[in-house]
């Protein structure tokens, strides 16, 4: 194959900062999200071939942003890397590991571009070399937090882009969180689909209290209700009979061997950021389901690379479950699009580029900023 005598010849990165559409700002448990400064990159091999990744890191959520991401790309991995064969992929994450500890979302900015890179290399779509793809398109949904007239607005905007399908952000007071989930269904009417997130932000006593209450209101899943290390108050939650999603409680296979093994969650939310890496998010995906758990794509207010990322992830997983995933990418955001052609999100469904690599291109201001 033409990929074997490919070697890695330069990785670079820029940096592209956006805010977030007012009304869509996320205010959880843990912190306000109201805009993303992300760390691209671009490998180039010795062929010719290039990809992008993206390094959607948030500070108060992974322990990185750009300033790390790019410190580390920089001062630390690309020169591990230069000079290596692009392909196998997995190679160079087991490299990274080795010679830099944490960072799995600037370890996945990398791994996305080697992948991308490789797939523009052999002319296969990533989904294809990552095992896939089992379909070509995922359902949705979108965030809304904020209370009263901001949860309104927030939900007003959503509906105008398409979305149908709502996290609702919780993990704060029990009173506010119900209040906040009965006008979520009041919004959305009986038969809305909607879940809530509370970022580990209960205490034992105050999920009790808070999804007892809720349960009238008839949420189709409750994402990481206390902290990610109480597996044994998870597990407990899990009799009110509303499906329990392990977020933050997962970055690995060995994390959520320790979720399955407690019988701690229902669903397993995936992200190619947590994972560090695209193959090892389908891993994890295909591990879960052999342990009886069902996958969610999670998000982490992914671009336009990093959501195409989460596509063709979730299109090379055998099996998902039933929660819509979490690939919104520009709807979130203000201003212009950064890729040539946008993704295909229509607030319902989000569709898997097509074309070699990951099917998407940076516009050409993006291109230009590009430096070692």
């Amino acid at each position: 194959m033409s990929e074997v005598g490919a070697t890695i010849a330069a990785i670079e990165t820029t940096t592209v900062s956006l805010r977030a559409k007012a009304a869509l700002a996320i205010r959880g448990a843990r912190t306000t999200h109201d805009g993303s400064t992300f760390v691209l990159l671009r490998v180039t091999t010795s062929e010719g071939a290039v990809g992008y990744g993206e390094v959607s890191a948030t500070a108060a959520w992974s322990g990185e942003d750009a300033v790390t991401a790019t410190h580390f790309v920089r001062e630390v991995i690309a020169p591990l890397l230069l000079g290596r064969p692009l392909a196998p992929v997995a190679a160079h994450s087991a490299v990274m590991d080795r010679h830099l500890a944490g960072n799995t979302f600037t370890k996945a900015g990398v791994n996305t571009a080697l992948w991308d890179a490789l797939g523009r290399t052999v002319g296969l779509p990533v989904a294809t070399l990552l095992g896939g793809p089992f379909r070509d398109e995922v359902p949705v949904k979108i965030s809304l937090s904020g209370d009263g007239d901001d949860l309104r607005a927030g939900y007003e905007t959503a509906v105008t882009l398409g979305f149908r399908a709502f996290k609702v952000k919780v993990g704060r007071e029990p009173a506010a969180d119900v209040a906040r989930v009965a006008l979520v269904r009041q919004l959305i009417g009986p038969d809305g689909m909607f879940g809530v997130d509370a970022n580990g932000g209960w205490r034992r006593a105050d999920a009790r209290l808070a999804l007892a209450e809720m349960e009238e209101y008839g949420p189709a899943f409750v994402e990481q209700p206390v902290a990610s290390g109480d597996l044994e108050g998870m597990r407990q939650l899990r009799s009110f009979g509303i499906p329990v999603v392990a977020d933050e409680a997962v970055y690995s296979d060995a994390d959520m061997l320790r979720v399955a093994q407690a019988e701690a969650a229902d669903v397993i939310s995936v992200y190619v950021g947590k994972s560090s890496g695209l193959e090892r998010a389908v891993r994890t995906a295909a591990f879960a389901a052999l342990h009886g758990l069902e996958v969610v794509i999670g998000s982490n207010g992914e671009m336009g690379i990093g959501a195409a990322a989460q596509a063709h992830v979730a299109c090379a997983c055998e099996r998902l479950g039933s929660i819509p995933c979490g690939i919104i990418a520009h709807h979130f955001y203000e201003g212009e699009p950064t890729l040539e052609t946008p993704l295909e999100i229509d607030g319902l469904r989000a569709r898997l580029p097509v074309g070699p690599g990951l099917g998407v291109e940076p516009v050409e201001d993006i291109r230009r900023r590009f430096s070692n």
